[in-house]
């Protein structure tokens, strides 16, 4: 399995084991065994990398005090053979939750004393919350035995840059964030905005040799990961980043800790902290030596997701010096409070990123107070309006503010992305192209109609420092409004016309083609078919050739880049210089947005990242493994993986096939065809039957199938039957029997015939991939990767058009019916109802209440002519 399906099986599986255990708790359990295994892990790989055999790793005990001595300094830490993750293992059935109780005990004794900040106390919450997995021993121990063998096959090696171990981790948290309802939003920043507040943080700051990174509220440290990921991107080497975290909760705090150190970061990168944000800065110095290690915290880079609009106490603080200059935030909120923390550490080149709830944008009082304060002295970079509902435990819109220390520009860039987005079960999402969207935007300060804007010091002023985002950016769609006069009188306003003017820019004379200009403001279509008239204009056609043109050496440029240098490719860089890439071949071309095309690479590129991470960490032969396909079947109540056929680890059957074994396929096609067509005339001669004949024993008691083994006996009884007298009439029972068990028979043949093509195909595909020579590997990796993302690009300029004659089209229907029109189809029911109304019968009353009814209708149409 990949990454991905890893991921997934062992979210399913945890998520059907945690039973009545909130998703907030049982994550602290399974993401700390993780953890354990990981030390457990790479204990054993050091140990490995000293020469120590299978036996001399047995005898490591707590007693060899110089044994313990020398792991503690290379590692940090000590774990004897019998409390090892793989020791717990091989325990099987005598294993014991006392087996963890002890082991985690040990642990915690044996932490080296440079390293005992980063380690002490990072299991706390597992070792209290070992109990609530069970109300008596054996059911904790049997709930823990499932957990451990559910996570065993986690890669930990480090083969793979701890990638996989790393993105299972984060998959977990966000999963069961995803439902831990309000309790989400403590400990996890959904991944997209993580990559968005990224890109923007490592564009600032990529230009330096050694970075300081901190997050003042950390929850899991993915945010602050991400961060680290990709400013690392531009560097040379990410040992110059070094990690700095805080956060209040505790068990919260632990998932910072784990996160950062699984992540191969150097212990000495990694400064933590458990601490009240607000209330106790980070300290300037140690509390062992407070005189010699004094030394502030300045970093050159800040980012936060702080919980929203927090009740704090502000007493007190007037003269703390991340406030002073500024103000206090009102006891009932705190985000100010998170911000002017945030900003205050930062470097006087360095940038911050904070997340915040929208109305700290126009909140009056205190709030207001600080925020005149922070743009006059220029410090509010940019405002990011985010799509609601976008974090979980919560749906009110949020903003991300960017900040900086010192700037050489008074302005604020204002953008709306509240747009953008896509709709992923309750929630919203941000997809590739919106992040890349707001990012350039952000990176380029761009003034985009309808999206963004940069407003001066002035304009601010001139609101008493409101920074709504709709006074200044207006994103909304506008009114559908109706012409009057042709809606009267039909035609088509030019004026809506000229909406569409991005269009007529572009192919000048194909307005003229398809709508007559009579010289008044109105307008006449043309042609019948406004799709069709829009494709084969000559205008159109030489569009599209120019777009193909453009892209006709695309697919050599990525298999030079992607295949060619399978093994040297740096994949994190690839996507955003294949993005690139596709903007500037897009650059002189009208009409096609760039960021649908990209959103098609990054579609494409999720598959394309996966194959070359396997590719490169297990060697270009992995094209030729095959795996078995292991699915979930119930077998005596319970959930049983059994074996179903085999699968490429990097080749699809199916392409496979398609490229391949084309004869092979297409003949098992066929075979199936033919099984369908039998199968829809065994349907079409049941429908025939009457409904006394599907009572009949050859039809089953829910009356909607043959019954086989009675329609082959029946059929058996007729032909006799009908061998020794007349023929039976076209129509009859009996030829419908004789035909249903005919073509059943035919049925049960083929299928037997087309399910053993499907297994002989099956393993020549199996063998196939396994045979396959370096040269195919490259041309299905083509047809893998880059084959469908260039078939995407070139639909582009199609899809443009079709959405032109969309447009187009409802414009037409539009107008196509004047009110003229529907007042006399009107008049027109009117009298048909005043004519049936005569028709009708009943009492004096009745009858009374009909006449007048019919007197009001032909009066209507009397005074309407």
């Amino acid at each position: 399995m990949n990454k991905q399906q890893l991921a997934a099986k062992i979210w399913e599986s945890a998520n059907q084991m945690r039973s009545k255990i909130e998703a907030n708790e049982y994550k602290d359990y399974i993401l700390g065994f993780i953890f354990y295994k990981y030390l457990s892990d790479k204990l054993e790989r050091f140990a490995n990398s000293q020469d120590l055999s299978k036996e001399d790793i047995k005898s490591l005990s707590e007693e060899d005090q110089e044994t313990v001595d020398f792991f503690k300094r290379n590692l940090g830490y000590f774990i004897a053979y019998e409390h090892l993750f793989s020791t717990w293992l091989e325990l099987g059935g005598d294993f014991q939750v006392s087996n963890v109780r002890d082991a985690l005990s040990a642990f915690n004794r044996l932490i080296h004393a440079d390293h005992k900040r980063l380690f002490d106390g990072i299991f706390k919450t597992l070792e209290t919350g070992l109990s609530k997995l069970g109300d008596t021993t054996a059911k904790q121990t049997k709930a823990i035995s499932e957990l451990i063998q559910l996570i065993k096959d986690i890669p930990m090696d480090g083969r793979q840059g701890y990638d996989v171990l790393g993105f299972i981790y984060e998959y977990l948290i966000s999963m069961f964030a995803a439902n831990a309802g309000k309790k989400a939003g403590e400990f996890y920043t959904p991944h997209e905005v993580s990559v968005l507040m990224s890109e923007i943080i490592a564009n600032h700051v990529k230009g330096k040799d050694k970075i300081d990174i901190y997050d003042s509220t950390s929850g899991s440290g993915s945010l602050l990961l991400n961060i680290g990921k990709s400013i690392a991107k531009y560097m040379g080497n990410d040992a110059n980043i070094k990690y700095f975290a805080q956060e209040l909760k505790e068990n919260t705090y632990n998932l910072t800790r784990m996160n950062l150190i699984m992540r191969g970061i150097l212990p000495s990168n990694i400064v933590t902290r458990n601490g009240d944000t607000l209330e106790d800065d980070w300290p300037f110095f140690d509390d062992s030596d407070p005189i010699n290690s004094y030394n502030p915290l300045y970093l050159d880079a800040v980012v936060s997701n702080p919980p929203y609009s927090q009740k704090w106490d502000p007493q007190h603080k007037g003269s703390d010096p991340r406030y002073a200059r500024f103000g206090l935030a009102p006891k009932s909120k705190a985000d100010y409070a998170f911000l002017l923390h945030d900003l205050y550490h930062l470097k006087p080149d360095g940038i911050m990123a904070i997340i915040l709830p929208h109305g700290v944008l126009f909140r009056g009082g205190e709030d207001g107070a600080i925020r005149k304060n922070l743009i006059e002295n220029d410090h509010l970079d940019t405002i990011i309006g985010l799509p609601a509902n976008i974090f979980f435990g919560t749906g009110i819109s949020t903003i991300i503010l960017v900040l900086k220390q010192k700037r050489t520009k008074s302005d604020v860039l204002i953008v709306d992305a509240s747009k953008g987005f896509v709709k992923e079960g309750k929630s919203n999402k941000l997809r590739a192209c919106d992040i890349k969207k707001i990012s350039d935007t952000v990176i380029g300060r761009l003034t985009v109609p309808g999206y963004s804007r940069v407003v001066s010091k002035q304009q601010v002023r001139d609101t008493d420092y409101n920074l709504n985002i709709p006074r200044y950016v207006d994103s909304s769609e506008p009114a559908e409004s109706w012409d009057l006069y042709a809606a009267m009188f039909g035609g088509i306003p030019h004026s809506e016309l000229d909406s569409l003017a991005n269009y007529w820019q572009a192919l000048p004379s194909l307005r003229a083609t398809l709508f007559a200009d009579n010289g008044t403001p109105y307008a006449a279509p043309k042609v019948d078919d406004l799709a069709q008239a829009i494709h084969t204009h000559a205008e159109v056609q030489q569009f599209t050739a120019r777009f193909t043109s453009s892209f006709a050496d695309f697919p050599a440029h990525l298999k030079q880049r992607l295949i060619d240098n399978i093994d040297t490719t740096q994949v994190p860089q690839q996507e955003a210089q294949i993005g690139e890439e596709i903007f500037n071949r897009l650059a002189p071309l009208p009409l096609i947005d760039k960021y649908q095309a990209y959103q098609l690479l990054a579609e494409q590129w999720q598959q394309i990242a996966v194959d070359l991470e396997i590719i490169q960490t297990e060697g270009f032969s992995a094209t030729r493994v095959v795996d078995p396909n292991l699915v979930t079947k119930k077998k005596d109540g319970k959930d049983v993986e059994v074996q179903d056929g085999w699968k490429g680890r990097i080749m699809p059957f199916e392409l496979v096939q398609a490229t391949f074994l084309n004869s092979q396929l297409a003949d098992l096609h066929q075979q199936e065809n033919r099984l369908a067509e039998i199968g829809g005339a065994i349907d079409e001669t049941f429908d025939s039957l009457g409904e006394e004949e599907k009572s009949s024993e050859a039809v089953n008691d829910s009356g909607d199938k043959f019954v086989p083994a009675v329609v082959t006996k029946e059929a058996k009884e007729f032909k006799a039957e009908q061998a020794k007298s007349a023929p039976f009439a076209a129509d009859s029972y009996e030829v419908k029997i004789i035909q249903a068990a005919d073509l059943l028979a035919q049925e049960k043949t083929l299928k037997a015939t087309v399910k053993k093509q499907a297994e002989a195909l099956h393993l020549l595909t199996k063998s196939t991939i396994e045979g396959l020579s370096d040269a195919q590997v490259h041309h299905l990796l083509e047809r893998k990767w880059i084959t469908p993302l260039q078939e995407a690009l070139q639909r582009l300029p199609g899809q443009q058009m079709d959405a032109l004659s969309n447009k187009l089209q409802a414009l037409v229907e539009k107008y196509r019916i004047t009110y003229a029109d529907n007042a006399l189809a009107i008049r027109q029911s009117e009298r048909e109802l005043a004519g049936m109304l005569g028709e009708l019968e009943g009492n004096e009353f009745d009858l009374k209440g009909l006449s007048e009814l019919k007197t009001l209708l032909m009066g209507n149409n009397h005074e309407q002519e």
